[in-house]
């Protein structure tokens, strides 16, 4: 997909750009500095990383990152709060949560009407998008970003028949879990909780379809009990390592053989939270700590050597996952600088073949398996 003289197609196994557009009001069709200098000009203060958000199209375009698993996230809680430290409300019934994500399903309709975005949802499909960037006979600005459609969280999923809705849809990866209790399952920092009676049968009905199951956000518990009623293709979208930086959202060296265990796919998150052991939010500073992009690669090798191979790792960035600038490595300014990996990779010893990888094959090679 890439050699030594070329920019490399690289693949992002996490955005989300919906969550960004719709909830966070920006218009992804500008540069990030538009986006930047709008909101410091506004003076707008309701989310941290506002006037430090590092991901657009154009910056997309521009680090030849073609083809991305882009999120819908809307969550459902009883009381409709948002849980400690997050910004994401829970709405009061699935009904507005699975709305709500209609919403965000309706800003990548738009943006495909304006020739920004294609969607992904079979082979065939992936094949064209992918030749399509690499051939180079169309003019950068004017190449589509293709996505897969994925839930972060099912909370939306009112009932089975949802799914299927969904599935109908384009929706090829559903994480049943995100922060805190979840109609589906419990997610991060509700360690000790595990999957719900629903989330047990929304796996078995899942087991019919081509649709893969992203592990990211489970809890340790619910993360086994997921795997032993789930038989499709797993993920974790955006993880890293917890024996390199501890705590329950990294997972653990078994979890990990896991997954490869399965054939499946780590994408490495670029939030320094889970990239700096003890990292303080909204304290630490990344360019203060030397929190750099190689850090991550860090987290590539500990996999790799799980693994035996470099088959199982690549992008799953979270870049501007309500964070920005103030929770990047500080070698970043745009999700552009991905590009930066390749001379990274090269001094740490991987082979064009594990470079190839990481940028885009094993995300490839990994979504054929749920596109028909």
């Amino acid at each position: 997909m890439s050699s030594a003289s070329t920019i490399p197609f690289i693949v992002d196994g996490h955005l989300d750009l919906a969550t960004n557009a719709m909830t966070l009001n920006r218009d992804l069709t500008k540069t990030v500095e538009e986006i930047r200098e709008k909101e410091r000009r506004l003076g707008l203060t309701d989310y941290q990383d506002r006037g430090k958000g590092t991901v657009a199209l154009p910056q997309l375009r521009e680090g030849n990152i073609g083809l991305v698993i882009t999120t819908m996230i809307s969550r459902y809680s009883k009381e409709g709060k948002p849980i400690p430290s997050m910004a994401l409300p829970g709405w009061h019934s699935p009904q507005q949560a699975y709305a709500h994500a209609q919403c965000q399903l309706a800003w990548y309709r738009e943006m495909e009407t304006m020739g920004e975005m294609t969607q992904i949802s079979t082979q065939v499909g992936l094949s064209t998008h992918i030749n399509l960037w690499v051939e180079n006979t169309v003019k950068s600005e004017k190449k589509p970003i293709g996505y897969i459609l994925a839930l972060e969280g099912a909370d939306s999923i009112v009932n089975l028949d949802y799914l299927h809705h969904y599935h109908d849809m384009g929706l090829r990866s559903i994480g049943i879990s995100h922060f805190g209790p979840g109609r589906y399952a419990a997610g991060t920092h509700s360690d000790g909780s595990g999957l719900t009676a629903l989330g047990k049968e929304l796996l078995s009905e899942m087991n019919q379809l081509d649709i893969q199951l992203d592990l990211t956000h489970l809890t340790d518990k619910g993360f086994f009990e997921a795997l032993d009623i789930f038989q499709g293709p797993v993920i974790a979208s955006h993880q890293n390592c917890r024996s390199i930086v501890p705590g329950e959202r990294q997972f653990s060296d078994e979890q990990i053989r896991c997954i490869i265990d399965r054939n499946g796919m780590i994408g490495g998150a670029l939030d320094t939270w889970m990239m700096y052991p003890n990292f303080q939010l909204g304290i630490d500073d990344p360019k203060e700590l030397d929190i750099r992009l190689e850090h991550l690669v860090d987290h590539f090798d500990y996999i790799c050597q799980i693994a035996g191979n470099s088959e199982h790792i690549g992008f799953g960035s979270d870049l501007d996952g309500l964070f920005g600038l103030e929770q990047t490595p500080h070698d970043m300014d745009t999700i552009a600088d991905l590009q930066k990996f390749g001379a990274i990779l090269i001094d740490r010893g991987y082979t064009q073949k594990d470079r190839d990888n990481i940028f885009s094959a094993n995300w490839i090679r990994t979504l054929n398996r749920v596109l028909t």
